[in-house]
């Protein structure tokens, strides 16, 4: 034989557009074997059902997790009855569905008969980036389905009229919800490199997915906690939160570390970082790498960091005068015995960014002035453009969320955990659903990830001050908070304050931190940087990622501000390191732990923040 090539072309008569060798890897070819292994994933799903139903038989916990469903139910029916309250309009809205649909159809009957598409292709899409989705028929006419009727549901949603803002936002953020979780990429049937997969390993896939459910769900003690590192790799102290520290003082709801110099002068000022309590402040420490913590060191500042308690029962009534006064009044009490001093620069990242505004304005009336300047990481004070988490901010869901607290003194840290993957399903939640349960995967080694599932409680009287006075109400940004027996004003913070903004932030956007830029009463320095709200801030210089803008005062227009900002390469830390020395650069000798009359306690990173749930 002259060619040693012995394919066959197909018949004359096949369809152009199909190529039979293509379908050769969605055959089964080991159907007893499939038949076991789905036999034996079947059992590990009861396994996993059981698991969920064990702590809720025995009264350890309720079905209140159902009952956000009532509110989804109630908002998506406000938008369909826009819709189906008038038949011109239902006629519309089907009409717009069944001419798409009628387009992608065409374009499938074109391409199978070796024709170029009839019309351009819906938007791309990197959940169907598989060469898969686009080159076999079926599924790429389950692509184009899918994006198409997902487009079309949103735009039911922004058209339809009569609804106020906060139920548009929730039915718009419930559908996105939705749609992601419809997706065929998250099903074995209609996602074909899963069905590939479960072909080609005869579905020893899913006996290895399901024994990773029914793990995550136990060590949830009855929810899903989803796996979204390989969590054996890590370990707080060892090779996480590592910057050399001591623990010098503790009461119930914090420790206060303070760090080893690494030069032999320091600023004069000590530096004060007050963290966020729905997570732990290690996200500042994560490594060496990618210390901002172990950075300051090295630029000469003197750190102390405030390591809340991971509450339980006992902190149920510790609300957020307790915070400022035990949290931060406590930290300053603790810098001024340690070191002498009682001019403090401090931080403030997030919730405790916005704890440490209305402790600034509390201690403005008071008349306590040891904090000189302030620098905020993405923290809110003006919740008008709050973003997402405003969703699960009206009165009925906090009526909820205080009821389920009631029962246990604290907001379980798996809800507030699964609350922000939420905001970005598509990243955070179904990815890893694929990989840990479809494909029976073990997810990759990654520090962040590790720190986004060390989750916390929150205290029941804490998280609803928060939620009621900052989301629901505003009270913060209007004059109208009250703490200590005062009403605080942040116009009465008169010291200098960095503002740090993140441009992709889904948590604190940008715009929202700007707009509380100009409720403060002393100058403020708005700077935003690239990434997100966990990048943009942990953005080491050496690194040479991202890049910040800066430019005039928070005045105006957001959008204007921008287009005439100035925007930098890299990272904005030298940046704020030169506006801190600005406002006081004078130095004194290396200071230990404690000084002389605190004893330290423990080695940082100290107990508190290994506590886990």
């Amino acid at each position: 034989m002259a060619d040693s090539d012995t394919r066959q072309e197909p018949p004359s008569d096949a369809l152009p557009g199909f190529d039979p060798a293509k379908i050769e890897p969605f055959v089964v070819k080991n159907p007893e074997a499939l038949s076991l292994n789905i036999a034996r994933s079947l059992e590990n799903l009861g396994k996993a059902a059981s698991e969920w139903l064990q702590p809720r038989e025995k009264g350890e916990k309720t079905n209140a997790d159902i009952e956000p469903l009532t509110d989804i139910v109630a908002t998506i029916s406000k938008v369909v009855e826009y819709w189906v309250s008038d038949p011109s309009r239902t006629l519309e809205a089907q009409t717009h569905l069944m001419s798409s649909y009628f387009g992608i159809w065409m374009n499938s009957m074109n391409r199978a008969a070796g024709k170029p598409p009839a019309a351009p292709e819906v938007r791309e899409d990197k959940r169907f980036s598989a060469h898969d989705w686009k080159e076999t028929p079926f599924f790429d006419f389950l692509r184009q389905t899918y994006l198409v009727t997902a487009d079309w549901a949103e735009k039911l949603v922004q058209e339809a009229q009569g609804l106020d803002p906060h139920t548009r936002h929730k039915a718009e953020f419930y559908v996105r919800q939705i749609t992601s979780a419809l997706s065929p990429s998250n099903f074995i049937v209609t996602n074909p490199v899963l069905y590939k997969e479960t072909v080609a390993q005869n579905g020893a896939n899913l006996v290895e997915g399901m024994k990773k459910l029914a793990e995550d769900i136990k060590a949830g003690r009855g929810d899903l906690r989803l796996r979204q590192t390989d969590t054996s790799k890590f370990k707080v102290g060892e090779n996480m939160a590592v910057t050399p520290g001591k623990v010098i003082a503790e009461n119930d709801i914090c420790q206060i570390i303070q760090y080893d110099a690494a030069t032999d002068e320091v600023l004069k000022r000590p530096l004060l970082i007050v963290p966020p309590w729905i997570n732990k402040f290690y996200v500042l420490d994560l490594n060496p790498q990618k210390s901002f913590i172990k950075w300051c060191v090295e630029q000469g500042h003197t750190v102390f960091v405030v390591s809340w308690v991971n509450p339980d029962e006992r902190h149920a009534h510790k609300d957020w005068e307790d915070y400022a006064r035990e949290g931060v009044g406590f930290a300053l009490d603790t810098i001024t015995k340690a070191t002498g001093e009682k001019d403090v620069n401090a931080i403030g990242y997030c919730v405790g960014g916005t704890l440490l505004a209305a402790a600034l304005a509390l201690h403005a009336q008071e008349g306590d002035k040891r904090i000189k300047s302030v620098t905020l990481f993405t923290t809110q004070v003006d919740f008008t453009h709050a973003g997402d988490l405003k969703v699960f901010a009206d009165e009925a869901q906090i009526r909820s969320i205080e009821k389920s607290m009631a029962e246990d003194g604290f907001l379980e840290g798996t809800k507030m955990a699964m609350a922000f993957n939420m905001l970005r399903a598509q990243e955070l939640i179904w990815p890893y659903f694929v990989n840990n349960y479809l494909k029976g995967q073990e997810p990759t080694a990654f520090d962040l990830l590790y720190w986004n599932a060390d989750s916390t409680r929150m205290p029941a009287a804490n998280h609803s001050f928060y939620m009621r006075n900052c989301y629901l109400d505003n009270n913060l940004a209007q004059g109208k908070m009250k703490m200590g027996g005062k009403t605080l004003s942040l116009k009465d913070i008169k010291i200098p304050v960095y503002n740090l903004a993140t441009r992709e932030d889904h948590i604190a956007p940008a715009k929202s931190v700007f707009t509380g830029s100009k409720l403060f009463g002393g100058p403020v320095t708005y700077i935003m940087s690239g990434s997100g709200h966990i990048a943009g801030v942990v953005n080491p210089p050496d690194r040479k990622k991202y890049q910040f803008w800066h430019g005039g005062p928070a005045k105006g227009d957001f959008d204007d501000w921008v287009a005439e900002a100035e925007m930098t390469e890299g990272s904005w830390w030298p940046h704020w390191h030169a506006w801190i020395e600005s406002q006081s650069d004078k130095k004194v000798d290396a200071r230990k732990p404690g000084g002389n009359k605190l004893n330290p306690i423990e080695e940082a990173p100290g107990s508190y923040v290994k506590v886990r749930i």
